[in-house]
């Protein structure tokens, strides 16, 4: 499963990050630039060291298991 994640810096400097589940793809980087701006513009979220200041990084990270078989 991939999954998009939304990293930012908030008051105290440390990264927080959102992740969301099942990324249109390809993933647009103007368009989750811009809805990252706007969480921090709304100041939509909060965490334990303040609000949200600036983006840091956005990736898409996908995650494979593979079941071993034990005999």
């Amino acid at each position: 499963m991939k999954k998009l994640e939304l990293k930012f810096l908030n008051a105290e400097g440390k990264t927080v990050t959102y992740s969301l589940e099942k990324p249109i793809e390809p993933v647009d980087p103007v368009a989750v630039k811009a809805a990252m701006d706007e969480v921090i513009a709304q100041d939509a979220f909060t965490s334990s060291g303040g609000n949200l200041v600036t983006i840091k990084s956005a990736r898409v990270v996908e995650r494979n298991v593979q079941e071993v078989e034990l005999v």
